[in-house]
């Protein structure tokens, strides 16, 4: 075994300064894991969904989705949700709401428990919430307006005979507008 080390050592092409420093440097340092594991298994999934997860990713379309579940129905009725950005102050991420102009300064009331709640949602690192006034861009069409037929010629003359009586032209006038919008208006 001498011999072989012997051999090694001869075969050294290092400087044996350089070499006897090297084992002194080695022989005072303990060697440290890379990669130190985690306590816990929660901390190991953690870090490896922030890996594979991106910072922005699908937490917009998430929260668009849970919008009236976090703040409620009355405030989902009046803003919705319309971006998630970084921060230009440092760690958290900055949460942008568009809301219509006439809530405005109710939703700014509310903007603290907005920003908790969706923290909670979302996992805690929302700092801030901006908010912007303008319409909003919720998904889905408008509901259809309902068709008009005309009217047939019984359905004409028993509105006619029905509203004969009334002595009031205005209110006649106003009557047989409502019977003709129920009569006209296809239920399909």
């Amino acid at each position: 075994m001498r011999g072989t080390i012997a051999l090694m050592v001869a075969r050294s092409s290092l400087d044996p300064l350089e070499e006897a420093r090297a084992r002194i440097a080695l022989r005072y340092q303990r060697g440290k894991r890379a990669d130190a594991l985690p306590d816990s298994f929660g901390k190991l999934a953690l870090q490896i969904a922030r890996k594979k997860v991106p910072d922005k990713g699908p937490a917009i379309g998430r929260l668009k989705l849970l919008w009236p579940e976090i703040v409620g129905e009355q405030l989902a009725k009046v803003c919705e949700p319309e971006k998630i950005g970084a921060s230009g102050k440092g760690k958290g991420r900055v949460l942008s709401v568009k809301c219509i102009p006439a809530a405005s300064t109710m939703v700014q009331h509310q903007s603290e428990t907005i920003r908790q709640r969706v923290a909670a949602s979302l996992g805690g690192d929302i700092r801030e919430v901006r908010i912007t006034q303008g319409p909003l861009t919720r998904g889905g069409m408008p509901a259809a307006r309902k068709r008009k037929r005309p009217l047939s010629a019984d359905e004409r003359k028993f509105l006619d005979e029905s509203v004969a009586s009334i002595e009031d032209p205005a209110l006649r006038k106003a009557i047989l507008a409502l019977g003709e919008a129920v009569l006209t208006t296809d239920e399909s």
